[in-house]
């Protein structure tokens, strides 16, 4: 018993790895608490106790006391500015979301949306049906932002608004952002860049919804300058349009709206006007470098357009092409093969507007179909490029080789069949124009010599023959209230007796205004206005020498007169206007030839006269290897005016070489350099034809009966102008006339 209760010794186990966790025994637990209620215990806690009043004190001390004042301070004003901003947030929100909705309920659907022209536009074709020039706003059609070419999409995403998916609208960080760079430039926070998206750009492009009502603006350009404008109210309107648009449409119907709206340039409205314009071809089918320039032309699309400044295109859109390439848009391989190979303008964009012909077609054409027309139209037009470009050519081969450098002298050129369909025209030396004088139609100049055809007309009309004889003698004419006239040849001899023929040969002109003294003023005004010529005509003699004014044109045509037998002709460059979409024609011109003016014959034999001027006589610059040439030189006095105007059995082409402000010209006439580009002009538009004879006849050989004076008797009025002019020349010159 005694043995057992003994305490136990511990192992050697215990003493070598005690227990870490073992709790102490219930002596040492009583043991404990009974050792601290002494004496020492008490001090320890007192010293405990102490220790944390001076670090309190320690801690008031540093906060300079009464930092709990402070703190309690600034949480009251960080809980009074909480509260009145997100109280103000929730007012400002609330009235965002009332104008959001306001707005919103006014959006119409997309489809009336996409074509925001106020007037309509003209489509130019030449006689093959290619377009070559075009005027008015251009709406090429429709498209979506899922039918454009997927390079296009991304260019003006890429350039644009590379969030354009992921914001709502507007996009504070491209504000911010713009702020930075303007203010970083030396502009005012909204000047300059925009940090526009591409849905604040298409509220902008929409005027906010403001319809434009031409009985409210001066014109539709001061509607469109208040649209741009960028004042903070209109932004703040332009935020709040852009986010109604965001919740009324999809982001691709978004963009749809903008594809079509934005202007870029040369009167092209929308990405698929501008891709017929500058490439001809649809916006669908571009590749990347054509993308690119068109996304290019967005940030300004006057000095961007490649039709003002191919270079300059090129360039913007290099970086573009960068753009997409740094989106992810285009592969290192695609964007490289994009900056190797340009975009490049088609051939109807490379010639610009079409010159001075698509002018004179917009300005002869019918007015609520041309210049003031509300409807998009198509119009086919008489311009073949080929003849065009020719004329083009010969003008610029003649001024750089054989006139001297720095000249100002001008010069025009019109080319045209023989029932008046003009095939090509330029107005003046700067031949890529729009809207420029036109010297071919809007310049009335003194005819001179180039006149004398219709001169003669009138006497083959009357019956006379080309060998009938006048006397080229020094003669005078008194002029009513002017006195005494005597006019010279240009060579100031006198040749005697000479032909029709040979006085019109060789440009006579005593004869010339013998035989229209003869023939009778009034019927020689007659013939030369039957023909086309509307000008005021001179009264006296010297109408038979041009003293009169006309256009190049009208001359070109009295022309084609002649070559087509004797009838009158119109010049017309429209043969079939349509509006866009409809299959059946407005209005549709055939042909310009109009009434009879003199008889075939007459026609004919005058022609035989005129190819004698080339082959022999003035024209002989205008001679055509293995052509037969009919035409006639022109001078006025002072050498003011130069003419040469010609045809062969093909195409009746007329030049006129001139200053603007009527300086005499120096050392050219009418036979030189205006025979020249005559002769160069024809060399290309007959190139590759096999040569047709002219409609020519030549006369019988004169045999004539003059019975004596005392047998001839004077016909009746009745018996035609032809037998009393005959009557006339036989009292005067005795038979040989």
């Amino acid at each position: 018993m005694t043995e057992s209760r003994r305490r136990k010794s511990p192992l050697v186990a215990d003493r070598r790895y005690p227990s870490k966790g073992r709790k102490p025994t219930a002596t040492k637990r009583a043991a404990k608490p009974a050792a601290k209620t002494g004496t020492a215990g008490k001090k320890a806690t007192a010293r405990k106790t102490a220790t944390r009043k001076t670090a309190r004190r320690k801690t008031r001390k540093t906060s300079g006391g009464g930092g709990g004042f402070f703190r309690r301070l600034f949480r009251w004003i960080w809980r009074m500015v909480w509260g009145l901003t997100w109280r103000v947030g929730a007012v400002v929100a609330l009235l965002l979301a009332l104008a959001v909705g306001m707005v919103y309920t006014t959006l119409p659907d997309v489809d009336a949306l996409l074509d925001g022209r106020a007037r309509g536009s003209v489509t130019l074709l030449d006689r093959e049906g290619k377009v070559f020039a075009w005027r008015g706003d251009q709406f090429g059609g429709v498209i979506t932002a899922g039918t454009v070419s997927p390079h296009l999409k991304n260019a003006v995403v890429a350039t644009e608004d590379k969030r354009f998916y992921r914001h709502f609208g507007v996009s504070p960080r491209g504000v911010a952002s713009a702020v930075r760079i303007n203010l970083s430039e030396g502009r005012g926070p909204l000047s300059g860049h925009g940090g526009s998206t591409i849905t604040q750009q298409t509220a902008k492009l929409l005027c906010l919804g403001v319809p434009y009502k031409p009985e409210e603006w001066e014109s539709e350009a001061a509607y469109e300058s208040d649209c741009r404008q960028g004042s903070l109210l209109r932004k703040a309107k332009e935020a709040v349009y852009a986010m109604a648009m965001e919740v009324k449409y999809s982001k691709d119907e978004i963009l749809t709206i903008y594809l079509n709206r934005a202007f870029l340039g040369a009167g092209a409205r929308g990405f698929e006007a501008a891709s017929q314009r500058y490439f001809g071809i649809s916006a669908a089918e571009v590749n990347p470098s054509q993308a690119a320039m068109l996304a290019g032309l967005l940030v300004a699309p006057t000095r961007y357009a490649p039709t003002n400044s191919l270079k300059r295109s090129q360039d913007r859109a290099q970086l573009v092409v960068g753009l997409m390439e740094a989106q992810g848009y285009l592969t290192s391989a695609q964007a490289s093969s994009a900056r190797s190979n340009p975009a490049q303008l088609s051939a109807a964009a490379a010639a610009r507007a079409g010159g001075y012909f698509a002018d004179w077609v917009m300005a002869s054409g019918p007015e609520f179909f041309t210049r003031n027309t509300t409807e998009d139209v198509v119009i086919r037009t008489t311009l073949d490029q080929r003849l065009q470009k020719s004329a083009e050519e010969a003008l610029k081969y003649i001024f750089q080789e054989k006139v001297r450098k720095g000249s100002k002298a001008q010069a025009a050129i019109v080319v045209m069949s023989a029932d008046g369909a003009v095939r090509a025209m330029v107005g003046g030396r700067n031949t890529r124009v729009s809207g420029a004088f036109n010297r071919a139609t809007q310049a009335l100049r003194q005819t001179g010599s180039s006149f004398k055809p219709f001169v003669y007309a009138t006497a083959l009309e009357l019956g006379n023959s080309p060998l009938d004889t006048v006397m080229d003698e020094p003669t005078c004419w008194n002029i009513a209230g002017s006195g005494q006239w005597c006019p010279k040849n240009y060579t100031n001899k006198y040749y005697g007796r000479v032909t029709l023929a040979d006085a019109l040969k060789n440009s006579l002109n005593i004869p010339a205004v013998k035989v229209a003294d003869i023939s009778g003023l009034e019927n020689v005004r007659t013939v030369a206005s039957g023909f086309g010529i509307t000008s005021d005509l001179a009264q006296g003699p010297a109408l038979a020498l041009g003293a009169s004014e006309s256009t190049l044109i009208e001359m070109t045509g009295a022309y084609a007169g002649i070559l087509n037998g004797g009838s009158s002709v119109e010049p017309y460059g429209l043969t079939e206007l349509k509006l866009l979409g409809d299959a059946t024609p407005v209005m549709v011109t055939t042909t310009g030839i109009g009434e009879r003016v003199i008889n075939d014959k007459a026609a004919k034999q005058l022609t035989w006269m005129m190819e004698r001027v080339v082959s022999e006589g003035t024209g002989g610059r205008a001679k055509l290897p293995g052509w037969q040439v009919a035409g006639k030189t022109g001078t006025t006095q002072a050498a003011r005016d130069a003419w040469f105007i010609g045809f062969t059995a093909d195409y009746v082409a007329g030049v006129w070489m001139g200053y603007d402000d009527n300086t005499p010209l120096s050392g050219v006439t009418g036979g030189g350099l205006p025979a020249e580009i005559w002769k160069e002009t024809m060399l290309r538009v007959t190139e590759g034809m096999t040569p047709t004879p002219l409609p020519m006849l030549a006369p019988d050989p004169p045999v004539r009966t003059v019975q004596p004076k005392q047998q001839r008797r004077r016909r009746n009025p009745g018996d035609g102008l032809a037998e009393a002019v005959d009557s006339f020349l036989l009292d005067l010159f005795g038979g040989n006339f």
